[in-house]
């Protein structure tokens, strides 16, 4: 089922909007389901529940691992730091809808549907609006503001979430996982080795495994995208080589991102879902899930549908994904 908490007056039930309440729940709870389902927020971040005003993201550095001591050894003292962390506040979002005391009277069934419908599908278009806005915010370099509230889209390092220059609390030194190529089987594959080269903050690899490729609803991107994955063999090469990246990848192909496009018109992600689902890379935290309360106001007799919800996103680890095909980027090698 949907998470969804309802609520409702006892005044509904002395009234005529009573019988309305249940199918206008249902109805709720349907399109919930619907959108739930199709969303690409659960593939793309890290998600989470809480009871507190903020949370705080922070992870270790790696020990320097086991050393040969030879016969009798003492064991060597290891240690770890904090590294780089980020605090998240939880943002309240709201919205309303009325149905009126004429549209129960007159049994006009089809608004009472519309209404609800539109109203779960707000709740869900504003999270994966959201998302998509903190995607291409980072990809941007530009903090986000939707509803002239602000958003940051840093990492724990104080950098955007894609940049060039990513700091490091031990000796691996900067890193990017911002590159300027644009999509292509051979740009795929150098990014795809230029992500399993990323190292921890003491220098060790990571050995990541990026499996998902997220691109904007762009035909020409996505016709580069499909071709360069669809075939087994590559028709590029001398004797019809093999294709090794065939079958290796879930695309996703995000229209909300589309609303969020700067100079770049054709930024493709590459994304190792399974670290950030280990560590946390990009983070969605829900506090307070939808929340439906349904009351009647005597002031017009209107019976009013009130929707709360608080949650709130944002970025911790760069290394859980990179972009390619957006300036200000390193050329992969």
């Amino acid at each position: 089922m949907p998470n969804v908490i309802f609520s409702k007056s006892g005044d509904l039930n002395n009234s005529v909007f009573g019988k309305s309440t249940e199918p206008v729940m249902m109805t709720i709870e349907r399109r919930a389901e619907a959108f739930e389902q199709r969303s690409a927020i659960k593939s793309l971040f890290k998600m989470g529940k809480s009871k507190n005003f903020a949370e705080k993201m922070t992870s270790m550095t790696s020990m320097e691992g086991f050393k040969p001591v030879g016969e009798g050894g003492a064991y060597p003292q290891d240690n770890m730091q904090e590294s780089f962390s980020k605090v998240l506040e939880f943002e309240t979002w709201k919205d309303q809808f009325v149905i009126t005391k004429e549209l129960v009277e007159d049994a006009k069934t089809l608004d009472l549907q519309q209404k609800p419908s539109a109203f779960v599908a707000g709740y869900y278009r504003a999270r994966e609006r959201f998302a998509a806005a903190l995607f291409m915010g980072a990809v941007n370099g530009e903090e986000v503001t939707l509803d002239a509230k602000t958003f940051s889209v840093n990492g724990a390092d104080g950098k955007a979430a894609f940049a060039a220059d990513h700091p490091s609390k031990g000796a691996a030194g900067a890193q990017s996982n911002r590159f300027s190529d644009a999509f292509s089987l051979d740009a795929l594959a150098k990014m795809e080795t230029a992500m399993q080269n990323f190292k921890d903050d003491n220098g060790n690899p990571l050995a990541l495994t990026p499996n998902t490729i997220v691109i904007p609803n762009d035909w020409e991107l996505k016709k580069k995208v499909f071709e360069a994955l669809g075939s087994e063999r590559n028709p590029s090469a001398a004797g019809d080589g093999f294709n090794y990246l065939f079958g290796r990848y879930n695309v996703i192909v995000w229209p909300y991102l589309n609303a969020y496009l700067g100079a770049d018109k054709q930024p493709w992600l590459l994304v190792d879902t399974d670290f950030n689902e280990q560590y946390g890379g990009a983070v969605w935290i829900d506090r307070v899930p939808l929340t439906v309360s349904s009351w009647v106001d005597n002031t017009n007799d209107n019976n009013v549908w009130n929707g709360r919800a608080r949650f709130m996103a944002g970025f911790h680890d760069w290394r859980f994904a990179a972009v390619g095909g957006v300036a200000n980027g390193a050329a992969l090698a």
